[in-house]
């Protein structure tokens, strides 16, 4: 990817970025107790790999 992008573009990734982030804490105990599951299975469709998920953006 390019290094110098249009604000626009950078603008829409930060969003993206935001969408993804992982469950809070409290709300991972609450479902998987002190076994401490992994937070993306709270929302696994947001969760995203770099390499394998475009965001067209």
């Amino acid at each position: 990817m390019a290094r110098n992008k249009p604000k626009a573009k950078k603008l829409r990734l930060a969003s993206a970025h935001k969408k993804y982030i992982s469950a809070p804490l409290f709300a991972v105990l609450k479902k998987f107790g002190l076994k401490r599951g992994h937070r993306w299975r709270l929302n696994p469709h947001m969760r995203r790999h770099w390499r394998r998920k475009k965001l067209k953006v």
